[in-house]
């Protein structure tokens, strides 16, 4: 989504209403794969305080992702805030670097929100807070019922001790 800001660049306390949707692309950040199937909408404002653009929204949406536990496909609400300076590149070098620089009189809104969507997603998800994952031995899911392996984990220190009880048995 590209906003069109030539009208509030030189009008101090200008604002300009935003109301509309980004289509965020297919994500792989910190080995989670995050799925935009729909837009996010994007509702809030850029306004001009004198030094620079201030862009201030809400983006509500939904992704597709994998429950870290068992990989089943998962949908999750997304729910984040923008607010960024944003600043119009005429040339300057800026110590700042939390100012975003645009060019010309428009602002592409999708790769600032896609950042934001980055820096506040949560890394792992699950399909339920008791999600059991899957059997480490064969794969099994264990949402769907004991898998039949034995999972008794014995320490490698005491194996021998075993050894020794079983053949007395």
């Amino acid at each position: 989504m590209t906003i069109d800001v030539s009208a509030i660049l030189k009008e101090i306390g200008g604002r300009i209403e935003i109301d509309g949707e980004v289509l965020l692309s297919d994500t792989d950040f910190l080995g989670e794969m995050y799925h935009f199937s729909k837009p996010v909408k994007v509702k809030g404002s850029i306004s001009n305080n004198g030094e620079s653009l201030i862009l201030k929204a809400c983006c509500v949406g939904s992704m597709m992702t994998q429950c870290a536990r068992c990989m089943k496909d998962i949908e999750i609400p997304v729910n984040f805030e923008m607010d960024e300076n944003l600043v119009q590149n005429n040339g300057e070098t800026f110590e700042d670097d939390d100012v975003i620089l645009f060019d010309d009189t428009e602002i592409d809104i999708d790769d600032i929100a896609a950042n934001n969507f980055l820096m506040n997603v949560d890394g792992k998800h699950l399909c339920d807070e008791d999600c059991k994952g899957l059997c480490q031995q064969c794969g099994a899911d264990l949402n769907e019922g004991d898998c039949g392996c034995n999972h008794d984990t014995i320490d490698p220190r005491w194996a021998s001790l075993i050894d020794i009880m079983n053949k007395d048995n």
